[in-house]
């Protein structure tokens, strides 16, 4: 099999790969070859019997059992990772790790909220902390728990509890955040894109597939990275490439996950690249910065300056003190003209 275009040797490349995960990846989601036909099910055969796969299920079957949510190794994170790698739907030796993933997100702690001023009160005791109207719930371990039940083929009836915490604790701005600083009220990207996945997985008519769009439109609003206020850059880690990606969050991640959930249609995607317009005291600047941007922060901080706002102060040399409002200017005292000897100085 080989490809032609421009990329045609990397594609080619990839797909001689001793990695069946790899073979697939591109054979499916770059070559668009049908999921369902009898090579790429012998495909996914493959992935289940190789060595990746078998380095995987070694710890969550010996005496040593790690924890559900042990970072990487509990059962968790290989569901998670088998999903990802291609593992083919339906195996019934996965049941085991489905039930300790499902007993852990559905413990009645869970279903326990109080409300909490402070963040101190929020760790006091089990449950989820609602603070100023807002559940502040780590929703990536329910959302990725429903993602890859469902792409393993291993959901049931309990996959619609996951759904239900998912739906009660959603941010107002069709996100979710664990953030226990009462101040937070906006929704994290980390948090957000996959409870995303996991609702658009679940279901395209009901209430999971609405709460779905309104989590795409958390990241579609802000360009993927950028923040709303300023068109910066929210955070460095996010124009970086990371794989696995676990529960973190990145440029790529956020694309990936909205092809897969249905929300990259181009009239949503050329939103990612239009300018964006910063209101400030009635102006607008256009913030027209690439998606992974090349220049640095400062710029757009300058420029927010020149037009007038006051949320980023000017630059003042090192030592420099501000005059306070109300008190006169001080003037300079008169320069000493040279050659002559005032009485002052003697």
């Amino acid at each position: 099999m080989t490809s032609g275009g421009v990329h045609g040797p990397i594609v080619d490349m990839l797909l001689a790969s001793a990695e069946p995960s790899i073979r697939w990846k591109v054979r499916t989601q770059v070559l668009d070859e049908a999921p369902d036909s009898a090579a790429i099910v012998h495909l996914r055969n493959e992935i289940r019997s190789s060595e990746r796969v078998r380095w995987l299920l070694a710890p969550c079957f010996s005496a040593g059992r790690p924890g559900v949510y042990a970072k990487w190794q509990g059962a968790h994170w290989v569901l998670a990772a088998l999903a990802d790698l291609g593992y083919p739907p339906g195996d019934t030796a996965l049941h085991p790790l489905r039930e300790q993933v499902l007993g852990t997100w559905l413990d009645q702690s869970y279903y326990v909220e109080f409300e909490a001023t402070a963040k101190s009160a929020a760790y006091r005791r089990r449950g989820v902390p609602v603070m100023r109207g807002r559940y502040r719930r780590c929703a990536s371990q329910h959302g990725n728990a429903l993602w890859f039940l469902i792409m393993l083929g291993l959901a049931d009836s309990r996959c619609g509890d996951l759904v239900e915490r998912l739906l009660l604790w959603q941010w107002p701005d069709g996100g979710w955040n664990c953030d226990k600083n009462p101040a937070a009220d906006t929704s994290s990207f980390c948090e957000t894109l996959l409870p995303m996945k996991g609702l658009a997985a679940y279901s395209a008519k009901d209430a999971a597939a609405t709460a779905a769009r309104r989590a795409a439109e958390v990241l579609l609003a802000r360009r993927l990275a950028y923040r709303v206020s300023t068109g910066t850059l929210m955070h460095p880690e996010f124009a970086k490439l990371h794989y696995p990606l676990y529960w973190h969050y990145d440029v790529l991640g956020g694309l990936k996950g909205l092809a897969r959930s249905g929300h990259a249609r181009r009239r949503a995607l050329r939103r990612c690249t239009r300018p964006a317009r910063v209101t400030t005291a009635g102006r607008r600047l256009a913030c027209t910065r690439p998606l992974l941007p090349d220049v640095s922060e400062h710029r757009v901080a300058s420029r927010l300056r020149r037009l007038g706002r006051h949320k980023y102060p000017p630059r003042q040399p090192v030592g420099h003190r501000r005059r306070p409002r109300g008190t006169p200017r001080r003037r300079p005292p008169p320069a000493v003209r040279i050659g002559k000897r005032p009485d002052s100085l003697w």
